[in-house]
């Protein structure tokens, strides 16, 4: 199973074929979006250029994908995960990419991202990156 990235999920959105055709080919083995990606996504068609389109769209693209809630093994994961990192590393990787991270961790997921310079950071994360 794979846990969707948002900047995956951007491209989508912005017709890349590639991205959009990943997804189809992986959709079988199973798709999830962490509640943190949905926040992220919700946040970027709300303020969009046309937030009535994005808004619309953002249920469709979702309706066959789980949604992974935060929870306190997340929680957990999270804070080993942010503790082993060096001061720069957790300058560098946000505290929302560490829970998207714990996410997969915790559920055992790949994470289907383009930001390889901060997730691999991460200690034991399965990354799928190419299209």
């Amino acid at each position: 199973m794979y846990l969707i990235d948002t900047d995956w999920i951007i491209d989508v959105f912005n017709n890349q074929t590639q991205a959009a055709a990943t997804l189809k080919r992986l959709a079988d083995q199973g798709l999830a979006v962490s509640v943190i990606t949905y926040g992220e996504l919700y946040q970027g068609a709300f303020y969009s250029r046309d937030p009535q389109r994005a808004l619309a769209a953002l249920p469709v693209f979702l309706s066959d994908k789980q949604i992974l809630p935060i929870t306190t093994a997340i929680a957990e994961r999270f804070g080993v995960i942010r503790g082993g990192l060096s001061p720069h590393q957790r300058r560098q990787v946000g505290d929302m990419d560490l829970l998207i991270a714990a996410t997969a961790l915790t559920h055992n997921l790949t994470l289907l991202t383009r930001n390889l310079a901060d997730f691999r950071l991460v200690p034991g994360i399965s990354i799928y990156s190419s299209t």
